[in-house]
């Protein structure tokens, strides 16, 4: 019994160190997690480059996705601005068209021009939402679903579960080999090694030849992920900007308008015409009430309270009783009214005028006291 436990013992180190020896041959570090066989250096560069296409085509296809997504959602969202804009845009076309304002249409024309401005600004959104799903969304969707992909990745799996396999077969090696030695010349177990040997190295080649057909389809697939989703983002990046572009064009043009109905609304009104004062009374009940203040026929005078003014503005009589002025005249006013106008003389002559157009003189020149008379 013991010398069966001896053998036994002796038997498992020889085991172990045939695996060692076959796991030294072959290295360490997997694809997939199988990190107990690799072949030799070439391959072990080919297994750890399809890891990094892997992780980069997944990263990629992720970040395609969200891309995806999120213009979704801007569409989606954006398509409710829309429609509340061009609500807003019938609505000041309808004030602008139907206003009954009394006082004027600045702000008619200004809801026709902001109504108008605002159906533009939405057109030019909805070409930009347009744009973002067809030169945007529905490229990289595509490549999210496509077949490329799909293909490379089945044929990266492929490669892992042959590679996997082969470990397996290491293993089976090294187990033949171990009866063999312990077979004491067995012919069966020399041909079972042999098979297994073959079908080991068989396994080897295939795994060859589809680990680079895997690499090279990984590696376009990632190229074509890099490429297409640069030129997605620029085309939207483009597409955003050239919106902005126009919309800015759009206010800027609006904006003047505005300015422009701003000023009608804010420019001073426009001289009014004044009401004319009263019409003068007439002139002989004037005279009549004045007759206690002129001179008398017999040369004796009683008190006046006559004076000269100086014409500050030109009149231009309306009436025969009115005077006609210009500016620089002087006057001798023999009465003022309560209701604004004054009575006077001059160049000979007598008659009405607005005393708001005159200025007292205390002093004057001789020469200018002349003309009055």
């Amino acid at each position: 019994m013991e010398a069966i436990k001896k053998q036994a013992t002796k038997f498992r180190e020889q085991v172990a160190r045939q695996q060692q020896a076959v796991f030294k041959q072959f290295g360490g570090g997997g694809y997939g997690g199988s990190d107990n066989m690799v072949t030799d250096e070439a391959e072990l560069m080919l297994h750890q480059k399809l890891e990094r296409l892997y992780i980069s085509t997944r990263a990629a296809k992720h970040f395609q996705r969200d891309i995806v997504r999120g213009v979704e959602g801007y569409i989606v969202t954006n398509s409710k601005q829309v429609e509340i804009g061009t609500k807003l845009s019938e609505d000041s076309r309808k004030y602008g068209i139907e206003n009954t304002c009394t006082s004027g249409s600045t702000l008619s024309r200004a809801a026709v021009n902001f109504s108008r401005a605002r159906a533009q600004m939405e057109k030019e959104r909805e070409n930009l939402l347009k744009s973002f799903g067809t030169q945007v969304a529905e490229p990289l969707r595509a490549m999210v679903m496509g077949a490329p992909l799909e293909d490379a990745r089945h044929l990266a799996q492929r490669y892992d579960r042959m590679r996997q396999e082969a470990e397996a077969q290491v293993i089976e090696v090294s187990k033949r080999q171990a009866k063999v030695i312990d077979g004491s010349g067995n012919p069966d177990l020399f041909s079972r090694l042999e098979a297994a040997e073959t079908k080991l190295q068989d396994l080897k080649s295939n795994m060859a030849v589809l680990g680079k057909e895997a690499a090279s389809a990984m590696a376009a697939v990632e190229a074509q992920q890099q490429n297409m989703t640069l030129q997605r983002l620029i085309s939207m990046i483009e597409s955003e900007r050239a919106y902005h572009q126009k919309v800015i064009q759009i206010l800027d043009h609006l904006e003047g308008e505005m300015a422009s109905e701003r000023q009608r609304i804010e420019a001073p009104p426009p001289p009014t015409v004044e009401t004319p004062p009263p019409p003068p009374p007439p002139y002989e009940e004037v005279n009549i009430n004045n007759a206690s203040t002129a001179p008398m026929e017999n040369g004796s005078n009683y008190e006046v309270d006559y004076f000269l003014g100086e014409v500050m503005f030109p009149y231009n009589a309306a009436s025969d009783v009115e005077l006609n002025l210009s500016s620089g005249e002087y006057v001798v006013i023999r009465k003022v009214s309560n209701n604004g106008w004054a009575e006077g003389e001059c160049k000979g002559k007598a008659g009405w005028f607005p005393f708001e157009y005159i200025e007292r003189r205390e002093r004057v020149l001789a020469s200018k006291v002349t003309q009055v008379f």
